[in-house]
Formats: structure tokens, sequence, C-alpha cells
């Protein structure tokens, strides 16, 4: 017997503790089944649930459950991600209220104090995930740190190494000297900052009472330039180009370059050139053949020695050792932003400061340490992600791999195209240690074991030696991008990877095409051959109501937890589901859910009138043989309905699936079928009522098991407690096949006159706010067969559903009554006549209409305005115009309807 009510909180954690132990999520490999795989993007190990998280597996759960009762032998390949820098911050923060910096305990304690942490603390989102209903196939989940994929990791690094596609080299990098990291740029954020514009004089050699001015927002790095570029073609510099300045403070003569960098219309049209320390710099040194200085340690405080590097023109790397310059004294020590204060201070003093503006202008920062990155001139390890990427835009190129919506192509092939080395050190000690050691004249042995590495050593040196292993770690995409196969057990098993690799579809977001999807497809290719997905579906991004990205700071961040824990999982499943429409952001909001949650207490409620009428134990039907013409129309309606659902999920158009679930459960099953056939069921014709109530149940179970991908847990506890199966669990159950010709054309032509007429008249009694409990005489006029025959076979229903006292057909020929009083409505052929003189205060609601349409122009006009203002759709964002533009068709579609309501009264619009 169902409860009165469901009860999210009660069944969630039963089914699923139930689904667990009957191994539901469990693939089959021994299975003669077609193989269908995903691979979850592996979440943080430090993560919690967030409404990205809840869309992407909430869309990754409803394919696997969907593979799964349409017979293939589903993977869902879970796992976590070690995310590096991530973690090792919550244990040193956790070290650090102790008073214990990771340093005092050395490198191999502190690692130990991580794996405690990941032991007690770690995997959160595992249990939060299982709160969201999602199956993946939990016995088998990976870590990105486990011993397995440490061998895969290592196995990929030194084929790479052997075979010249990793390699060591001096670039620049984005440094976080917080963390004394090179971080990739994923993990920069750009943040608006309020600062200053320094327009600084630099002598020349030859003239010095002339000068050339610069503008910096950053005067520290000053230190370090090596030259001043113009723009070729500016008339105010073209005699200067060739002829030298003397730095101030520094006294290091540095050319004036001619180069494109330099835009004429910005500043003075002069800047400073600082290749170590700004990455559009770097460009120009390397074109220009000048020095690169560093002038700040790791901490980013300034040097006593600036370290001078020079480019190999020929060879495209650095000289292995500096030149050091002596830097002033009085800079040595100072971190960038207390040498920045000197600087300005020193060059004032010497009237070299022309002027100093106020400047807002975007400073990248960490994401993780928080503070303004610097591009720093380093060591790290790179891979030649240009050579591995070809193939990987040629599998694209060829369709071996899709990307849905295919425009996010584009977007994948313009990175791939110009993809740079790809810096894959870090300086950290939480990740997968580089399998390189050196000897003590810098050789390096790059090798799968130390002890391998040492027999490498001894065949160089001739003797055993003692090496020093690389303490850098890899950057956390790298062992993320070997997850479609270093989780099926490469390169030692093969069983699985042959039965499941390739994956069948990639479910992830735009932002990490680039960091992930990319590199996953290149890793793939190199090492197994052929790609690692066959689709990827890109989901669009969670904003809030208003289509703002959520974000802490503006305090507009829905938590799914807490959505999850007031209106149940399946509610916030079925919203995500029902917005997820392809290349359109999901503007969510918490009365969005609440409207789902309605959604899945109307269907527990017409569950309980079907047990109550005894329809979940009526006789099994074949629904080719219905015969009522009600019964058949549900039937076909189902049927197209069922279609409708199916390809949805398998063109990725979830909010299609779902609306036709929405509509015809909540429409067309609860609110007319139920209705319809009440009177059948409490009238005295036996064979009507059983053939009603098997159609009643074949109906419900149906939309069950449709449903149940998107709504697991509501449709597993109504269709276990109906007893609507077998002893399988509905997430097992076959996915509904129905045959075709099932839809009645005739069937469905009656029933959906019915529906039109009765939606006619509760239209009126809406806009004209006709007392819900007044009764109107209503009068069809020009009714045509066989709808004359219709309107009295569904009298009773017409007149009980749409508040009719009576329902007359007038005799052909008639003429409708006209005049204030009498609202008119069409449909179809016929014209409905609705006498509300004694229901309402004609003229009153005749004002009230049009007040309300004199509002709605009102605003329509407004709208019109901002949408014709080339200065508000130039420069408002995307979402807010698309927004206006909603806002412009409901309120005109508001107006029309207005207009119509009053014309209906006999008044002019």
């Amino acid at each position: 017997m169902l409860d009165k009510t469901f009860r999210p909180e009660e069944v969630e954690s039963r089914l699923y503790a139930l689904w667990e132990n009957q191994h539901a999520f469990a693939c089959n490999p021994e299975s003669n089944a077609k193989p269908y795989t995903i691979m979850m993007p592996p979440p943080n190990v430090t993560g919690s649930l967030h409404m990205g998280h809840a869309l992407n597996h909430t869309v990754q759960d409803v394919l696997i459950r969907h593979a799964r009762r349409t017979g293939r032998d589903a993977l869902w390949q879970p796992g976590m991600d070690h995310a590096g820098i991530a973690t090792q911050m919550v244990v040193e923060r956790q070290l650090a209220e102790q008073g214990i910096g990771r340093r005092d305990l050395g490198r191999e304690a502190f690692l130990d104090k991580v794996w405690e942490w990941k032991a007690e603390s770690g995997g959160a989102i595992s249990r939060q995930l299982r709160r969201l209903g999602t199956s993946p196939d939990w016995p088998r989940e990976r870590f990105t740190m486990d011993e397995g994929l440490n061998a895969a990791v290592r196995k990929v690094f030194v084929e790479l190494y052997r075979q010249g596609l990793i390699y060591r080299d001096k670039r620049l990098v984005n440094w976080d000297p917080k963390l004394g990291t090179a971080i990739s740029d994923l993990e920069v954020e750009q943040t608006e900052t309020k600062g200053k514009l320094w327009h600084l004089r630099y002598p020349l050699k030859d003239e010095p009472s002339r000068w050339i001015v610069v503008a910096t927002t950053r005067p520290e790095t000053m230190l370090g330039d090596t030259a001043v570029a113009v723009h070729a073609e500016d008339e105010r510099y073209r005699d200067l180009i060739g002829k030298m300045v003397v730095l101030p403070l520094v006294g290091r003569e540095i050319p004036i370059v001619a180069d494109e960098h330099a835009d004429p219309e910005q500043g003075s049209g002069a800047v400073k050139i600082t290749p170590a320390h700004d990455f559009n710099d770097y460009e120009v040194g390397k074109r220009q053949r000048v020095p690169f200085i560093n002038v700040l340690d790791a901490q980013a405080r300034v040097l006593a020695e600036a370290q001078v590097f020079y480019l190999d023109p020929d060879t495209g790397h650095f000289s292995p050792e500096a030149t050091l310059e002596p830097l002033p004294a009085a800079y040595a020590g100072l971190d960038r932003y207390a040498a920045r204060k000197k600087i300005v201070e020193d060059l004032d003093a010497k009237g070299l400061v022309e002027k100093i503006d106020d400047h807002v202008h975007t400073v990248p920062h960490g994401d993780r340490g928080g503070v303004a990155i610097e591009p720093w001139l380093t060591d790290q390890w790179y891979c030649d992600a240009y050579t591995l990427a070809q193939p990987a835009i040629k599998a694209v190129e060829e369709g071996r791999t899709k990307f849905v919506p295919q425009n996010w192509e584009n977007v994948y092939f313009d990175w791939m195209r110009n993809i740079q080395p790809w810096c894959i050190s870090r300086q950290l000690w939480w990740g997968h240690q580089i399998p390189a050691w050196y000897g003590p004249d810098g050789e390096v042995f790059v090798a799968e074991s130390e002890e391998d590495a040492a027999v490498e050593a001894s065949a160089y040196y001739g003797t055993a030696t003692a090496l020093v292993r690389d303490e850098d770690v890899l950057d956390t995409w790298f062992s993320s991008a070997l997850w479609p196969f270093s989780t099926l057990g490469w390169p030692e098993g093969q069983d699985m990877l042959a039965r499941y690799y390739p994956g069948d579809v990639l479910v992830t977001g735009f932002d990490i095409i680039f960091f992930w999807v990319a590199r996953m497809m290149m890793m793939s290719l190199h090492f197994m051959g052929d790609v690692p997905f066959r689709t990827v579906y890109i989901h669009a991004l969670v904003r809030d109501a208003k289509g703002q990205k959520m974000s802490k700071s503006k305090g507009n961040v829905i938590d799914p937890l807490e959505l999850m824990d007031k209106y149940g999982s399946d509610a916030l499943r079925f919203t995500l589901m029902s917005m997820a429409a392809q290349g359109r952001d999901i503007k969510l909001s918490e009365q969005r859910v609440e409207g789902y949650r309605n959604f899945a207490t109307k269907l527990w409620n017409a569950a309980r009138y079907c047990e109550m009428n005894d329809c979940h134990t009526a006789a099994p039907l074949d629904p080719a043989a219905v015969s009522a013409p009600v019964n058949r129309w549900i039937v076909g309606e189902l049927a197209a309905t069922a279609a409708a659902v199916t390809r949805g999920l398998e063109d990725y158009r979830f909010n299609e699936a779902a609306g036709a679930l929405y509509q015809f459960t909540w429409g067309t099953f609860c609110d007319w079928y139920l209705e319809f056939t009440k009177p059948i069921l409490a009238g005295d014709d036996a064979a009507l009522v059983a053939e009603t109530k098997s159609t009643t149940r074949w109906v419900l179970s149906h939309i069950l098991s449709l449903l149940n991908p998107l709504m697991p847990f509501l449709t597993e506890e109504l269709w276990q407690t109906l007893s609507l199966g077998n002893e399988l669990p509905l997430m097992l159950e076959d996915w509904p096949e129905l045959a075709d010709g099932l839809a009645d054309p005739a069937a469905q032509e009656e029933l959906d006159w019915v529906v039109r007429l009765i939606s006619s008249a509760r239209t009126v009694r809406a806009e004209m706010n006709v007392p819900p409990g007044h009764r109107i005489a209503a009068r069809l006029h020009d009714l045509a067969e066989p709808r004359r025959l219709w309107a009295g076979r569904w009298e009773e229903v017409i007149c009980r559903m749409a508040r009719l006292e009576r329902l007359e057909v007038a005799p052909a020929g008639e003429p409708v009554a006209t005049g204030q009083g009498v609202a008119q409505v069409l449909v179809d052929e016929a014209t409905l006549a609705l006498p509300l003189a004694d229901a309402i205060d004609v003229a009153a609601e005749v004002a009230r209409l049009s007040k309300s349409a004199d509002k709605s122009l009102k605003d329509l006009e407004s709208i019109d305005r901002k949408l014709n203002n080339p200065a508000f759709t130039s420069k408002a964002p995307p979402e807010v115009v698309e927004e206006q533009q909603e806002r412009r068709a409901a309120e005109l579609a508001r107006l029309e309807q207005l207009k119509a309501a009053i014309q209906r009264l006999g008044a002019p619009a």
C-alpha cells in the first residue's frame, strides 16, 4: 500500500543500498551483449558536489541507465583524481594549524600525512554522488595515484621521453610564488584590479636630455628590461629605431626595436620589453633576439644578481648557465610590491616619472594560492604537444570522434592547431614524482624504476654511481590524460581494455576541452592507436535564475545537496534534464526544482488513485487489442511519447525527452485520461471496466519505465510497491519497445477534440475571472459531424471538467448570440458561446482586461526601446539580451491573449 506522500529521505538510501547489494550497477565482461562504456570524469578527491557535478553526472547516469535497459553490457567506470595542488594545500593547512610546515616533516612523512587524510576525509564526493542516485560500477573505482595508474604514468613518461616527445627546457611559465610551483592556464583566474599606469622616461644614450616614455603597470620588472619596442609605422619614433636607451637605476644599455607588439594607440605607443617576466614580451624577445633577464626569485623577491640567459636562434634553446649581472643593492631581497614602491620613488626623485594614471586592468591570479602569478623563466619538463596533436586533429576531422553540439569542434580545432609545448612538471610533493634521476654531472636518466636508472647510470659512468631523483611531480592533467585506458588495466591487463575500449561517450564541460579532452585524445591515439571515445557530449553551464555565473563572491551559488535535502534527488535530476538543451546554458532557480518536485507528487498521487481503483492488479494488456476509443487514444499517445523519449536520449536531447515525459504524464495521463475514465470505472460495463483498468496499469507501468533513468528513486518505489514487474528492479527491466501501429487516428481525433473543447472553456473562465462554483450553460454552434456525436458521448465529462451547467448543440444554421456578456471562442469549425452576464460584471471585466492590455503594451514598448538601442545590445552580456528577448516574446503573447479575451466579451480590443 502506497503512503499518502512520497518521502525521498526515507526511500533514497534504502533503494540505493538495495541496488548496490544486488550488484545492479555492475558490468558483465563475460556477457555476449554489446559493450557500452562511459568514463566518469574523475572528481577531485578534495571535492564537494556542486551544480556542475550534478548536471554532468546526471547526464551520464541517464545515459548509462538507458544503455543497461536496452541490452548493452554497460560499464560506467568511476574514479577520483588526486588533485595535486588542492590536496597538498588542504593537508598543509591542517599541519599549519599545529605549527608544522611540510618541510619540517620531510617529503616521505608529509606524503604519509596526505594518504592518512585521504583515508579519513577524502572522497566525500563519492558519497554525494550516491546521494544523487548515480549508478557507476563502484567496485571498479580507480584513483589516479593507485599503483596500477602509477605504473601507467611511469611507462608513458619513459616511452615519450625515449621518443623525444618529453624533454626538459627553460621557458616562461605561470609561477605561483605563494605555492612555489608552476601552474597551468586552467589554474589561473583573471581578476579585475584597480591599479596604476606609470609613464616612465628612459633617456637616450646619445642624447641624455631626450627620452622615450614607456607606460607600464609593473615598474618593478624594469630591472629586467632588455629593449623598448615601438611600431615601425609610428612616425613619432621612426628616427629612434635602432638607437639605444640607458635603463634608469640599472645603467644597462638596451635597444629601441620595431615590433608589431607595440600599439601606437595604447599608452605612449612605446612599451618596455621584459622577456623573462611577461608572456607577450617573451615572444618579442625571441623575435628581436635580445637577452632574457630574470630579476625575481621563486618567492617573487628581487635578486641581488640578475640571471641573464641567451636564446640560441638555431636550436631555440637557452644557454644552460646564466650570466650573473649585479642589480642595485637597494632592491635586493625586496618583495615585488615593496620593490615597486621603492623603484617608483627613486625614479620620481630623478625626474623620470612623467605621469601616473589610475588604471583598471585584469591581473592573473592563481586560483589556489590567491596571489598574482608571476611569469617566470625556469627549467621545467615539457611534452611535445604539437606532434601528439596531429593524429588527434585528424581523428575529429574524419569523424572518428564527434562533438555534440558540433560547434565545439571549432573550439577543439582552434586550440589544437595552435598548440604550444605542454609544461608537465610541478614543484609539489603530492603527485606522480617524475621518473628521472640525475648523476653528479647533471646527466639525466629516465627510467620506470630507480633500479633501472641505476643500471643505465652504471653503463654510462662505468661504475655504480649515486643518483638524485628529480623532486618535481607531474601535472595532474598528465595522469588524467591516460584515464580512458589506464583505468582498464593498461599496460598489464588487456581483457577489460579489449572489451570496453574505446568508450562510447564522454560527458564533460566546455571549459576542459583543452585541458582534458584534447590530451586524452592525444595520449590515447598515441598509445592505443584509436580514439578514446566515439562521442564527446559538451553540456551547458548551470547559471542562476538571472543567467549569471554562480560564484561565492556574488552569493548566488545554489547548493545541490541542499536542494536534494529539501526536494529529493529525483526533483533535482529531472529539473536539470528538462533544461539541458544543447548549446543553451541552464538558468536554475529553486522554484524550478520545487515545480518538478510537484511533478513527482502528481505522479505519486496518480499511482495512489490507480491503486485505490485496483488498476495495479488488473490483467496484462495487449495494447493492440483495446477497443474503447479513450483507451485506444491513450495507448497511441503513450507510444508516441515512448518514441520521443527514446529519440531524445539517443540524440542527447535530454530536454526533449524530459519534456515529452512531463507533458504526457502530467497532462495527457493525469489531467485527461484519468478524468475521462472516472465514469467508466464507476460504471457497470464489466468488460469496459476491466479493459480500462488494464490500460491504466499498462500506461502507468510504461510511464515509470520511461521515466526511470531520469527519476530512479520515485519510479523504483512505485514499481516495486505496486508489483508492476517481476523480481528484477525496474532499472534492470528491458527498455520499452512498442510495436508500430498502436496509434488510432480516429480515436486521437475524437479525444483531442474533447481536450480542445474543455481547454477552451477553461481558458475563458480563467481570463474572465468566472467564480469556480459558477456553472455556465454553454452552446455549440456550427458543429459538424462526427463532432455532434462526440459532444453527446462526452457531455457528462465535458460538463464536469469545464464546470458547465449543460452543453447544448445548436441546430444547424442558428446564429450565435452576440453582444457584451456572451464570450465566444472558436473550437475548430464551431463556435462555443458562454453566457457570462450573470457570472461577472462584464463592464468591469472589460475595464480590467483593457487596463492590463495597456500595461502590457507599455512594457512591450519599453523592452523594444532597449532591444532597438545599439548602446544596450552591444554592451549588455548576451544572456541579458537573451533574457529581454524572452520577456518580449512572453509579453507579446500576453497582450494577444488579453486582446482576444476583450473581443470575446464583445468589446473592441
